[in-house]
């Protein structure tokens, strides 16, 4: 009989897989009202940079700016992730790691940790655990071999939060840190509350931020933020992508471009980015994008900008080429970027 039970569960899993889409992953029905998916994408980057910021496997909000002009070669596979959804009933569990984590020995075996990502239940319209904020609307950022693309102009975090979903309206509490301050007295969680307008025409949300920081000094500090971001269908497959944020974000943007608290003083940050996908024809795909962050206080000025060209080999398989540009305006200092990626996707 158990025999019996795991070649039915075998055959039912094998259908789901031959069934399912390309982002769908691998699903094995465990029975009538339980459902695992195993998904991730295997991706590969050729990465070449040259300049006077230094060389990062993605640029993130800021960099290190160098005394001359240099140049660095890569070939690495560290953004390649892997995924596992649990559904029965009403509940989904999710989880999900890459290689972005500790370690890594270039010498002999490049082996690099694995690192969490998302952790996450789902009971309804009640969200617990890791995942991105509700801050965040994760259709608006743009396609780029460059892993998130100019996160200069993004909201980009993932955390510990507890959210509630109503229809197009969501809340949330999430995990405080006063980046720049003491965050050892953090004592209350970041509030984020979202609405978001869809249609076949597609989406945009509307974020504001509440937080209470706490400065090295000991005074606690209030900071409010809001954003408008969405994702725009124009003719054919094409689209328009697009990020405004303003306010007291620190963390929330830029990823480290802006802190929380400089010299005991809550920054103010200004960071937008815009992108357009043109499609060439069914499995041919090009992303222009610009985008940019400001700050009041650290007097941060940086920005990116990129162009690609991609192409689906098979639905799974698609490869694309890249080059742009990643400049910190306030230390007067860039470097140009080109990069080749293969990514499959499970």
């Amino acid at each position: 009989m158990i025999a019996a039970n795991i070649r039915k569960t075998l055959l039912v899993g094998s259908l789901c897989v031959i069934a399912s889409s390309a982002n769908a992953g691998y699903e094995i029905q465990l029975d009538d009202s339980s459902k695992l998916t195993f998904g991730g994408y295997l991706k590969v980057d050729t990465r070449y940079v040259d300049g006077d910021v230094a060389y990062k496997d993605f640029w993130s909000g800021t960099g290190t700016p160098l005394p001359e002009a240099t140049s660095q070669f890569k070939i690495f596979a560290k953004e390649s992730r892997f995924n596992m959804k649990f559904e029965h009933d009403d509940v989904t569990a999710f989880v999900e790691m890459d290689f972005y984590g500790s370690g890594g020995n270039e010498i002999i075996s490049n082996s690099y940790s694995p690192r969490l990502r998302h952790a996450f239940i789902k009971y309804q319209g009640l969200t617990v655990g890791q995942t991105w904020t509700t801050f965040m609307n994760t259709s608006a950022i743009p396609e780029s071999a460059d892993f998130g693309g100019a996160m200069v102009g993004l909201a980009f975090i993932r955390q510990g939060q507890v959210r509630y979903d109503m229809g197009n309206f969501q809340v949330s509490i999430e995990n405080p840190e006063s980046f720049g301050g003491d965050a050892s007295k953090d004592k209350l969680p970041d509030v984020v509350a979202r609405y978001n307008f869809k249609g076949d025409w597609g989406n945009v949300s509307v974020s504001t931020l509440g937080r209470q920081l706490n400065t090295s000094l000991g005074k606690s500090e209030t900071a409010v933020g809001g954003s408008i971001a969405g994702r725009l269908k124009t003719f054919g497959k094409d689209d328009v992508r697009f990020q405004f944020h303003k306010g007291e974000l620190g963390r929330y943007v830029g990823v480290t471009a802006a802190k929380d608290i400089v010299d005991e003083q809550v920054e103010d940050s200004t960071a937008y980015i815009a992108s357009y996908r043109h499609y060439w024809n069914d499995t041919l795909r090009s992303t222009l994008l610009y985008g940019n962050i400001q700050t009041d206080l650290g007097d941060a000025d940086h920005t990116q900008w990129s162009v690609n060209l991609f192409q689906n080999l098979t639905p799974q398989l698609a490869v694309g080429f890249e080059v742009g540009n990643f400049a910190m305006k306030d230390k007067n200092v860039d470097s140009n970027y080109a990069q080749l990626s293969m990514k499959y996707a499970l």
